[in-house]
């Protein structure tokens, strides 16, 4: 068994700070559950990936937050993809197998390109828009009126807020009624705050205290939630590259690039480097 650290999503500019952390275990096979949880524990990273089955092509990923088991995690999926390529000479392309589905990942030693599972998106129930604000410290006249709130299926449960200009920088969530929230409701995966900057660059910021921390540097399944949600919406037109920007008011500046396809699977694209 290997245990490694990676930073995923780091910036195009080499910034030791950037990117998000995950830790990788390859050959996990020795572990039970109780064991991961405490591996992850110990990093002290959102997510940690444990890696069996590795083969050439292939391997199987549970993914592990300080707290309990997930589904997915776009981030630890990079760096595990960089991983694979630089410490088993796999690729060029991997097909995970998750317990969200099937995820092909093209890696090189650098960076790596996840296919997202398929991906839903359906409006934010009222009365639960109505909570999420209240857990977020924002109001209905913050929000971006030409892109309403959703929540969105792929991988993990993300719901979905984007806001007016000048809004993301004074985000200041209350991490006790965010986390009642996603215990409440199931959501595993963070919870997007997004401003739209360009037509196709966007900024994000993502509360996540079930991953044991304030705020996720970088969420690579929020940013491919991000971009079905556009296609669906008719907000962009595909296809079309995207890009997020992530990470800076946490001290980790990130860099995640979003592929929508005009249909089909969302790519999610990112560096990665080893701490």
């Amino acid at each position: 068994m290997e245990i490694l650290r990676y930073r995923a999503f780091t910036t195009a500019h080499p910034d030791p700070a950037s990117g998000n952390p995950a830790g990788v275990v390859l050959d996990a096979e020795g572990l039970d559950e109780a064991e991961m949880v405490a591996i992850a524990a110990e990093l002290g990273f959102s997510e940690t990936a444990f890696l069996t089955e590795i083969q050439h092509d292939a391997a199987r990923v549970r993914y592990f937050t300080p707290r309990a088991e997930i589904a997915f995690c776009g981030h630890a999926t990079i760096a595990s993809g960089v991983a694979l390529a630089r410490r088993r000479a796999a690729g060029p392309t991997v097909r995970l197998t998750t317990n969200a589905g099937l995820v092909p990942v093209d890696v090189t030693p650098d960076r790596a390109t996840l296919t997202a599972v398929e991906t839903e998106v359906e409006p934010l129930d009222d009365a639960l828009l109505d909570a999420l604000l209240r857990a977020v410290r924002l109001e209905k006249a913050d929000l971006d009126p030409a892109l309403p709130p959703a929540l969105v299926h792929g991988g993990n449960l993300h719901p979905l807020l984007v806001v007016r200009p000048g809004v993301l920088p004074r985000l200041d969530h209350d991490d006790d009624a965010v986390l009642r929230l996603q215990d409440s409701q199931g959501w595993d995966g963070t919870v997007p705050v997004v401003e739209r900057l360009s037509p196709t660059r966007f900024a994000s910021r993502n509360p996540f205290p079930r991953g044991g921390i304030r705020e996720d540097p970088a969420t690579g399944s929020a940013a491919a939630g991000l971009g079905a949600y556009l296609r669906a919406g008719g907000h962009v037109e595909a296809p079309v590259v995207i890009s997020v920007d992530q990470g800076s008011e946490v001290g980790r500046p990130s860099a995640i690039v979003v592929d929508v396809p005009d249909q089909g699977r969302i790519r999610v694209t990112g560096a990665a480097e080893e701490m």
